[in-house]
């Protein structure tokens, strides 16, 4: 019999096979999980709410399917939990802000919830986010500070802080993430975990976000093949997002599964280590991104040193971004916008100051970065960047102590671009510092290379 404890150091896939061979079931896994959410969570703070027996008795449901020989879906049995920017009917959904209540008809599933469920998921419970995500990392005046599993005086990252701590420290192998501007990448990062933000419109995304289509919804998970199963479930139109796209052709995880052996042989793989010297990176990060693409070119893939055709578009990414801000800000009263986090607060101001004229500069701007990218991958199958310059800092913070940065996007220089452009962008472990703290690796492909990443993050971190 395997403990409970080994069970939450299993993949989703180990659970299936476990559930289908008759070595544990569902309801023993998510009890074993539960048990670690208990353990972790006045530690690390992952979880807004736990959903402790709603998961049993769905637990118990799959069980009786696996008993039967008769699963439901994908993922029946599997605990996931989901980032709380995300609805799921049955309890609130409280975007990290006091500003929102419990109270309401809390009836309705976000659409990559609803196919949780379909699939016969075990949904654990919600997990915290900064408010409304606003930020990098992961704080708020509702839920406190969410830390880093490996070392708990170090911020977990963000938006999706939660979710990526929560999966590293083994409570649940998945969960649902979202991302504006790197917020599944750098927690995954920062938490060393893996992380995906798919094409912009592959996850159906309801009710739309007010950072308009600079926010993406992908899965967190140990490993990319856990992923695409997890991006099997939840791809795929939906009637209320009509910028959703039409479901894929092929199975991400058959397809990796096929790719195995091929690996990344022959694949065009561009390095940019700084953004053609933009960036200042850690040398501690640099060389383990640098190891990484040595490694793939030891495995058949063609490297060449190469930077993308664009120059910082930061005030591009802050003029959508302080705009979405405004935009989920002003409906407020104004005891509400008193309660907000400062940083939010600040930013949305500045959203309330641009005129239309300034939104389609950038609505523009972005569009002509897209393009550039697209020629750019008509060279390059993938871009091997640093997910992050740096690593995990003190937890509390919005920026690294003594960092001439004011705002979060001064230190993720490499993840937003890839939200303007609107193309698949993943992170993968790729070591730790000598703090013992995760470097992660970033991939990007073309829009729908979502299967490019996915099997050159299996070539770096093997399953």
């Amino acid at each position: 019999m395997t403990e409970p404890s080994e069970l939450t150091d299993l993949t989703a896939r180990q659970l299936l096979a476990g559930y289908r061979a008759g070595a544990f079931s569902p309801v023993e896994a998510t009890r074993a999980v539960l048990a670690r959410i208990e353990a972790i969570q006045p530690r690390l703070n992952a979880f807004v709410r736990v959903d402790a027996e709603p998961a049993l008795a769905q637990a118990r449901a799959a069980e009786e399917r696996w008993r039967a020989g008769e699963p439901s879906g994908l993922l029946d049995g599997v605990p996931v939990s989901v980032k709380d920017l995300v609805l799921q009917a049955g309890g609130p959904t409280r975007f990290g802000s006091n500003s929102t209540s419990e109270d309401g008809n809390w009836s309705e599933d976000a659409p990559a919830v609803a196919r949780l469920r379909e699939h016969g998921a075990v949904l654990i419970g919600k997990t915290t986010t900064p408010e409304f995500g606003w930020k990098a990392v992961t704080d708020s005046p509702l839920t406190g500070i969410t830390r880093n599993p490996h070392d708990p005086a170090r911020t977990a990252g963000g938006s999706s802080g939660g979710s990526a701590a929560a999966v590293a420290a083994g409570a649940g192998p998945l969960s649902i993430g979202t991302d504006g501007g790197g917020s599944i990448r750098i927690p995954a990062s920062f938490c060393g975990v893996f992380g995906l933000k798919p094409t912009y419109g592959r996850v159906p995304l309801y009710p739309a976000s007010s950072f308009g289509t600079l926010s993406h919804v992908g899965p967190i998970a140990r490993d990319a093949a856990d992923a695409a199963l997890l991006l099997d479930v939840i791809s795929g139109a939906d009637w209320r997002d009509p910028t959703a796209l039409e479901p894929p052709a092929h199975s991400y995880a058959a397809a990796l599964a096929e790719d195995a052996a091929a690996g990344v042989k022959g694949l065009r793989i561009a390095y940019s280590p700084s953004f053609g010297g933009q960036v200042a990176v850690r040398r501690e990060v640099a060389a383990a991104v640098r190891a990484a693409v040595t490694r793939l070119a030891e495995l058949g893939a063609y490297v060449e040193e190469a930077d993308p055709d664009f120059a910082d578009p930061v005030e591009t990414f802050h003029t959508l971004w302080q705009a979405g801000a405004a935009s989920r800000v002003r409906p407020m009263s104004v005891s509400q916008r008193e309660g907000l986090d400062p940083g939010l607060r600040e930013i949305a101001a500045r959203g309330d100051g641009l005129s239309a004229l300034d939104l389609l500069a950038a609505q523009k701007a972005a569009l002509e970065l897209g393009r550039r990218m697209a020629r750019f991958h008509l060279t390059y199958d993938v871009l091997v960047t640093p997910t992050l310059p740096i690593t995990a800092f003190e937890a509390g913070r919005e920026v690294p102590p003594g960092s001439p940065f004011h705002r979060w996007s001064g230190w993720t220089p490499f993840t937003y671009p890839f939200n303007l452009t609107r193309q698949p962008a993943a992170t993968v472990p790729a070591g730790t510092d000598a703090d013992g703290l995760p470097v992660g690796v970033q991939l990007v492909a073309a829009r729908g290379g979502e299967g490019l990443l996915l099997r050159t993050a299996t070539a770096l971190h093997p399953a």
